[in-house]
């Protein structure tokens, strides 16, 4: 039966009540709470949006400072007479036409006082973009298999992470996830304390609040994007669209969609028997494999999609595709055993044949016949701070409370209530599905996925070398690629700012002229004694680890020159920094990295961001590292990359323990 819908109750339970009186307050308590429990997946004191009113806003950053931090990562990309050439062009931008712009943006910033001056120019680039976002924008996220391999059954697993998943988007909607914070000392700051001060405070000064306990709240403003939201294609530019309305779920198997309730009119989750009946349908529907996917389509270039999507509409799916669009999330049950093999698993995860797919959706959860879990989302409406929270979330607590166990039997109900959506094709599109299969093969059959798990270095080693494990990565990066192509090229590693209202990411440049100089040292034929190698390998963390913190505070240039160059080309302000090739060299980036490491995560993972580039997704944990490379051979070799850093790796730790 369902849960009660009653409100938990404050009853006053005495010994002035009679036995029967108290029995039936207490049964409705009990109810109550068994109901709560099952809602939500956070009951948090602090609410959940607390801290956005008084959240700081993001900086723009001072001229000069910007001019100086990309002449600064231009140093080790360039010969000297190139970097002349630049810095002249440098000067005269910040002297001249940099000013106006500057004044420009300081303008805009001070119209629009609810938000940051990257946002707007930040989802305009990823919508206007054309190309296809499957690899090439939306990553992947594995979760590590339950430890209890009962557990991992499809349909079990399924039923628990759709539960966990509405659980989390319950306590969202009801502000009761607990907010984002960084704590900087969590001993002093993640208490009871700082929740019950914090709760106290009104909302325009809970920041200031939490800053006093040296913790810095985060922006919270992508969340409520998870749920009931998608990207649609148009022409030249797409939309993100959201209807809160929706209180279903779609799932895709075998190709076709289908749909069901997983909410009660009054926003009750259904209970878990009944959603463990509704999987189970699909699992057994004897259907063959759909001829035509449609979710093939969205593997497409945009304006191609968007003109294949209005016929669609036009040919009696408008009512399909509010199912799909409105969908709380989207739930692929692939019919393939994965087992533990890292590039079937990344391979089926970041791409698959696109055939059981539906890139628009704001997320999919994606499950494989032997219970392998993860998420792929698109990029446009977040970042992976939201979305880590929420597989981190629902991870846990789809171990810990699981509400489906194998021997759960399914709610005996008319399962009429779950719809295979029914697509109306014509030739045209029918010919366009096929066309766009055989694409879609042609790009991931390009697509090489390399991968690797060393073992001899992790944060304990690093911590007791006093050097920062990620810039020991970052490190490893740039000196492996250098082993292997002699050359030093642009690098992004990815770096939230969301410590900002409405911050997204700013680039860090980890391809410094600290790295350069280690790099051209260890592969030298003569090289510095061990103690000069090893306070090289010091100067690198140090430099890492300022740039990083540059960036987070919103002190980086790259988002700051973006907006800057949106402000000319409004303007057509001719300014000489943007024309030189030398910009758009900087900005092709050859070394695509990022990190999302996490108890939850087994793996992570993105496509190039351009053809003859690398995208490097890595986890560095206590005792032991591991990077998923991706690439376009014969533009470049991600196995050979893969070789060269673990030479590379290999060498860094017999550095950093010998005395």
């Amino acid at each position: 039966m369902p849960f009660p819908r009653q409100k938990v109750l404050n009853a006053d339970i005495t010994h002035k009540h009679s036995p029967q009186v108290m029995y039936k307050l207490l049964k409705k308590n009990l109810i109550a709470k068994e109901y709560a429990d099952y809602q939500f997946i956070q009951k948090s004191k602090i609410p959940t949006m607390h801290f956005q009113q008084s959240l700081p806003r993001l900086p723009i950053p001072k001229l000069d400072l910007t001019c100086e931090r990309y002449l600064a990562a231009q140093r080790p990309l360039l010969i000297d007479e190139a970097y002349r050439k630049t810095e002249c062009n440098v000067n005269q931008f910040k002297n001249t036409s940099g000013k106006q712009l500057q004044d420009m943006l300081k303008n805009y910033d001070k119209v629009n006082k609810n938000t940051s001056y990257i946002s707007e120019f930040w989802f305009d680039s990823y919508l206007r973009d054309r190309k296809p976002i499957p690899i090439n924008y939306n990553p992947m996220l594995v979760m590590h298999k339950d430890d209890r391999p009962q557990y991992n059954d499809q349909l079990v697993r399924t039923a628990n992470l759709i539960i966990s998943s509405l659980r989390f988007y319950k306590s969202l909607e009801a502000s009761l996830l607990e907010p984002e914070v960084y704590h900087l000392n969590p001993k002093g700051s993640d208490t009871e304390r700082f929740r019950n001060v914090c709760s106290a405070l009104p909302t325009h000064l809970a920041w200031y609040g939490a800053y006093l306990f040296k913790a810095y709240p985060l922006d919270m403003s992508q969340y409520p994007s998870l749920f009931n939201s998608t990207r649609i294609p148009e022409i030249d530019k797409d939309r993100i669209v959201r209807n809160s309305a929706g209180k279903h779920i779609t799932v895709q198997y075998k190709g076709h969609f289908y749909a069901f309730r997983v909410l009660t009119d009054s926003n009750d989750i259904l209970p878990a028997e009944q959603i463990l009946a509704r999987l189970k349908f699909i699992l057994e529907d004897n259907i063959p494999h759909c001829d035509h996917p449609i979710g093939i389509l969205t593997t497409l270039e945009r304006n191609k999609w968007a003109i294949l999507r209005h016929q669609l509409c036009e040919n009696g799916n408008e009512q399909n595709f509010k199912y799909i669009d409105s969908a709380l999330f989207n739930v692929c049950l692939d019919s393939k055993t994965l087992g533990d093999d890292p590039y079937a698993v990344s391979r089926n995860f970041l791409h698959g044949d696109g055939e059981n797919r539906w890139f628009d959706k704001s997320f999919s959860l994606q499950i494989s016949k032997d219970g392998q879990a993860a998420v792929n989302f698109e990029h446009a409406w977040g970042d992976g701070v939201a979305i880590l929270r929420y597989v981190q979330d629902i991870y846990k607590d789809s171990r810990e409370n699981s509400f489906v166990s194998p021997d759960t039997k399914p709610y005996d109900e008319n399962i009429s209530n779950v719809v295979r959506l029914d697509i109306h094709l014509s030739d045209n599109i029918k010919s366009s599905i096929e066309d766009a299969k055989k694409e879609y093969l042609k790009t991931c059959s390009s697509l090489d996925i390399d991968y690797l798990i060393f073992d001899q270095i992790g944060k304990n080693v690093c911590k007791k070398q006093a050097v920062s494990p990620d810039a020991v990565m970052q490190l490893g990066f740039q000196a492996g690629y250098y082993k292997m192509t002699g050359k030093f090229v642009p690098t992004y590693e990815s770096c939230s700012t969301a410590a900002f209202k409405h911050g997204r990411t700013e680039t860090v440049r980890s391809c410094t002229t600290a790295t350069q100089a280690f790099t051209l040292a260890i592969n030298s034929k003569d090289q510095p004694p061990i103690r000069d190698l090893k306070n090289m390998i010091s100067e690198c963390s140090r430099v890492h680890n300022q740039l990083t913190r540059e960036a987070a505070m919103g002190q980086g240039f790259d988002r700051h020159l973006f907006a800057l160059k949106k402000f000319a080309e409004k303007t057509n302000t001719v300014c000489n920094i943007f024309d030189d090739p030398d910009f758009a060299l900087i900005n092709h980036i050859i070394l695509s990295t990022s990190t999302l490491s996490s108890p939850a995560i087994y793996a992570g993972g993105f496509g190039p961001v351009v053809r003859e580039g690398l995208g490097v997704g890595y986890i560095i944990k206590d005792d032991e590292l591991g990077v998923l490379v991706t690439s376009y051979p014969p533009y470049q070799n991600g196995s050979d990359f893969i070789d060269s850093l673990r030479s590379t790796f290999e060498k860094i730790v017999g550095l950093l323990q010998k005395d």
